[in-house]
C-alpha cells in the first residue's frame, strides 16, 4: 500500500478520520499558550483538519503554515477560516518542503508515515527548524499497526532515532492527552543538534 496523497484524500473522501479528535488537542494548546512570541513561524505538517491552527490563529499567531498531502482538509480549513492566508496553505509533500520555522507541531503525522521513512522525518525536520526551533508535539507511545496508518512505536525507539538530530528537552508521558489517549502518548520537545 502507498501512502500517497489518493490514499490520503480517499480516507478524507469516506470520512474514515480515526486520527480527527474534532478540537485542538490540549497537550499542544497548553504548549503553545505559553509561547510569547507570536511573530513565531509555526508548521503543522500533515494538518488534517488543522484545529490546532484555527486555535493558533484566534490567538494572534498570524505566521503559521498548514500543509497537507490531500487539497481536502486544506480546502475545508480555509472554507471555516476564509481569512487564514491561502498561500500559508501548502497542498504538498512534507519531503519537498523548505524554508526554516521556529517551531514544528507534530500532530499524528508521523504515525502516518510508512515506518520506514522516520530517519528521513528526522532528517527533514532538522533541515526545516531554525537553529533554536523546537519540534513539539505528540507521538504514540504503544504498537498500534504494523501494514497501514497509524503506526505505533514507543520511548526507547523514539529516543535512539531523535537523539542523532535532535536535543531531546522533553519526552514523557502527556499528563493532558485526550482521554481516550491517556497513557498512550508522549509529549515531545526537541531542539535540532547544532
Amino acid at each position: 500500500m502507498e501512502l500517497n496523497e489518493s490514499y490520503w484524500t480517499a480516507r478524507y473522501n469516506n470520512n474514515q478520520l480515526g486520527w480527527d479528535i474534532g478540537y485542538p488537542s490540549p497537550a499542544i494548546t497548553h504548549f503553545m499558550d505559553q509561547v510569547e512570541d507570536i511573530q513565531a513561524k509555526i508548521l503543522i505538517p500533515g494538518c488534517g483538519n488543522a484545529y490546532e491552527a484555527a486555535y493558533l490563529w484566534d490567538n494572534g499567531f498570524q505566521n503559521v503554515y498548514l500543509l497537507d498531502f490531500s487539497p481536502i482538509p486544506l480546502q475545508k480549513f480555509s472554507e471555516q477560516n476564509p481569512k487564514f492566508p491561502q498561500e500559508q496553505l501548502l497542498n504538498i509533500d512534507f519531503f519537498e518542503m523548505e524554508g526554516k520555522f521556529d517551531f514544528i507541531i507534530e500532530q499524528t503525522f508521523f504515525c502516518a508515515l510508512n515506518p520506514k521513512l522516520r530517519r528521513k522525518y528526522a532528517e527533514k525536520m532538522v533541515d526545516l527548524l531554525k537553529p533554536n526551533g523546537l519540534l513539539v508535539g505528540l507521538l504514540f507511545n504503544i504498537p498500534l499497526n504494523d501494514d497501514h496508518p497509524p503506526f505505533g512505536g514507543n520511548q526507547k525507539e523514539y529516543e535512539q532515532l531523535f537523539s542523532d538530530y535532535f536535543e531531546i528537552e522533553k519526552m514523557e508521558m502527556a499528563y493532558n492527552s485526550i482521554p481516550e489517549r491517556q497513557g498512550s502518548e508522549l509529549f515531545v520537545k526537541m531542539k535540532p543538534r547544532n
